[in-house]
């Protein structure tokens, strides 16, 4: 994830993440009460799994395990090592404090969020579905590069840009499980998207309280956001070529980002409709509007040419 941010303020950083821990502990008691308590063991079909070559002295895997469709398996994959850097995604917030309500909630998000990795996994291993000595050596690569958030970041830039993030996961994880023709693989990411949406629901709940105590820092953050968005799974080897299979697929696509993720989250923050914004605030607008124009613009140029290769290739193949 890479944006152009302003430097932080760190005095008023502080005081805005301070001031929004009411909102905080109101959306954490209500985030408990709704989140369903599920177990990672119960999705994953055990009785598919066998011993592996190695000390067990199992049997070596081979390519023809490989039974999801090819882009099923490359946005698993992609999916699961996103998930694996899950500890400085926590290392990245929780920089900003563990104080309060805002500090119960990394914790509880941390935890939530860390089953999805363990069940991603167990479910790939159990069905043999791809190589275990590759995932595991992709996942040492991609942990060793670590994550870093943005220079100039703040509290409130973390908070918008994980509500995009949230809900740009969640459309991933279930278009993969549709795309997987398995019933197990799309029930275990259907809970896990289920997951991701509460945790959008926060987050987004969280940037719609910030605009009420500084309306021109808010949108300041969530244009830097909307603009420089990234997924945090970005710095993956040959991510631009598995992030282009995905969009091929129609997993996860510039179109599918802008209806269905950006629109959406920018209609619920009124951001377009919102008064109070200082000279600053309407800046980041504009901004914001001009990026959405051209967003849409880059979305229909790409499903044009998608259709167009799909329909080249089927000419081929009848």
């Amino acid at each position: 994830m890479t944006t152009e941010t302003r430097p932080a303020d760190p005095t008023a950083e502080y005081r805005m993440l301070h001031d929004l821990q009411p909102v905080v502990a109101e959306n954490l008691d209500r985030h408990l009460a709704v989140a369903k308590e599920w177990f990672p063991h119960e999705y994953v079909p055990w009785s598919a799994g066998r011993d592996f070559e190695g000390p067990l002295g199992g049997e070596p895997w081979t390519p023809a395990e490989e039974k999801l469709p090819e882009v099923a398996r490359i946005s698993l994959v992609v999916n699961l090592l996103t998930e694996d850097n899950l500890p400085g995604y926590h290392f990245a917030i929780a920089q900003f404090g563990k104080d309060g309500a805002w500090g119960s909630w990394v914790d509880r998000w941390t935890a939530e969020e860390d089953r999805h990795g363990t069940a991603l996994r167990d479910y790939l291993l159990a069905t043999r579905a791809v190589d275990p000595r590759a995932l595991e050596r992709a996942r040492m690569d991609h942990m060793s590069g670590g994550y870093r958030r943005p220079d100039g970041f703040s509290a409130l830039h973390a908070i918008a840009y994980a509500a995009f993030q949230e809900l740009a996961t969640r459309i991933s994880h279930r278009n993969t499980g549709l795309q997987s023709r398995d019933a197990v693989c799309d029930a275990l990411l259907a809970r896990i998207a289920a997951d991701e949406n509460l945790h959008m629901l926060f987050y987004r709940n969280l940037v719609d309280a910030a605009f009420e105590l500084d309306a021109d820092a808010a949108m300041r953050a969530v244009a830097d956001v909307v603009i420089g968005f990234e997924m945090p799974g970005s710095t993956i080897k040959d991510f631009g070529r598995k992030s282009a299979q995905i969009a091929m697929a129609g997993i996860y696509d510039t179109r599918l980002h802008h209806d269905d993720v950006v629109q959406p989250i920018l209609r619920q923050l009124r951001v377009f409709e919102r008064g109070g914004l200082g000279p600053a605030g309407e800046q980041a607008r504009e901004e914001l509007a001009a990026f959405t124009t051209a967003l849409d613009t880059a979305a229909r140029s790409f499903t044009e040419r998608r259709d167009a290769i799909l329909a080249a290739r089927a000419k081929r193949a009848g």
